[in-house]
């Protein structure tokens, strides 16, 4: 085949990688039949749903823990030790009455590509060095709050540790110390059946509107799944915040049985997710 016909037959085939729904880049079908839910939530449940804020900010402690509780609503609080003094009694309030309290890890490492990481790059991390960084931060909790945790939240959403050939991923490593993982501005919500507890997918709720969350607890509700709302401060506005009001809602409308959700921790539901797979404890260990 001369090389202008080969060019020709390229041009010709591009419309059938692209031109269809099947052969979009991520499969995403909006229009097509959804699946009918097979796993089964207690109390025919139609779903469930998590409420998980990150950093332990002071905001969480003054404005969001007071609000879940008076709602009797359970959320996950994925806190970095360092930032718990300021609110101490507080942290310690809220483990005691059944929030889940879990792992950041203690410097909040990312990308050496964010300006404000470049001394605490991931690409200058090991394994061995997470590890050891995440089994001191659960020893901390521990001693300042006098639970375990048994949850992780990877800052900024990243999971590999060094760069280039020497680039690892350290799912195994939080698989290894925890009953979960969850990740960061993912894209839709976990199926029970299927999903990975150690890099659960958690969807944005900083900025958005009641309206707008009700479109991701429909889609969840109707696919049977979990989803895992993922934010950071909690108060009426501001950068990387979730705002009182749809925290409000969100516990108005999935508190009311006629809904159909079952909202609790991270913890609980990844427990109960466990159970009903029949899946055994993790005797995973830090790969070499």
């Amino acid at each position: 085949m001369k090389a202008h016909e080969y060019i020709a037959t390229v041009i010709l085939a591009i419309p059938l990688c692209f031109g269809t729904k099947a052969g979009l880049a991520q499969g995403y079908d909006s229009d097509s039949p959804k699946p009918k839910p097979t796993f089964q939530w207690p109390e025919g449940k139609k779903m469930a749903l998590s409420l998980t804020f990150d950093d332990g900010r002071l905001s969480q402690a003054d404005n969001g823990i007071p609000l879940l509780d008076r709602y009797d609503v359970k959320g996950t609080f994925y806190v970095c030790p360092g930032n718990m003094s300021k609110r101490l009694d507080a942290w310690k309030m809220a483990a005691k009455n059944g929030h889940d309290i879990g792992n950041h890890s203690i410097v909040h490492p990312c990308t050496i590509n964010f300006d404000w990481s470049k001394k605490t790059a991931l690409e200058n991390y090991t394994l061995q060095k997470m590890y050891n960084e995440l089994d001191s931060a659960n020893k901390m909790i521990k001693s300042e709050l006098g639970v375990e945790p048994s949850s992780f939240a990877y800052p900024c959403g990243m999971t590999f540790v060094g760069s280039g050939t020497n680039l690892k991923s350290y799912i195994p490593v939080v698989a290894s110390l925890f009953e979960s993982g969850r990740l960061w501005l993912s894209e839709g919500p976990n199926d029970p059946l299927y999903c990975d507890l150690s890099q659960l997918t958690g969807m944005e709720s900083d900025g958005k509107s009641w309206e707008q969350i009700l479109k991701l607890i429909n889609t969840a509700k109707t696919t049977g799944k979990w989803l895992i709302l993922a934010g950071h401060d909690i108060n009426t506005g501001g950068n990387q915040t979730t705002l009182l009001s749809t925290i409000e809602e969100i516990c108005k409308y999935a508190k009311d049985p006629a809904n159909g959700i079952w909202i609790d921790n991270v913890h609980r539901i990844a427990s109960y997710v466990k159970a009903k797979r029949a899946e055994p404890p993790s005797t995973a260990k830090l790969p070499d």
